[in-house]
């Protein structure tokens, strides 16, 4: 019933009125385009977080509530 009505009002060809913007569309383009560059300069900034210290070797500990199985039996 309902695709029957779509469909009917494709074939006559109505014009419908467009939703009414509260800006001019170049300005939604514009924002959007200045925080998705905020946003990438946000992430540019963090990619040197795992230079700041040198990385130093995980001991093993045996007591830990779930050890890790990948220290090939040097915790024991």
């Amino acid at each position: 019933m309902l695709l029957q009505q779509i469909a009917m009002t494709v074939a006559e060809g109505e014009e419908h009125e467009l939703a009414p913007l509260w800006a001019e569309p170049w300005v939604f383009g514009v924002v959007m385009f200045a925080f998705l560059l905020v946003m990438m300069f946000v992430t540019l900034s963090h990619t040197n977080l795992g230079n700041r210290h040198s990385a130093t070797e995980e001991h093993a500990d045996p007591h830990r509530q779930h050890p890790n199985k990948h220290d090939h039996g040097q915790g024991h």
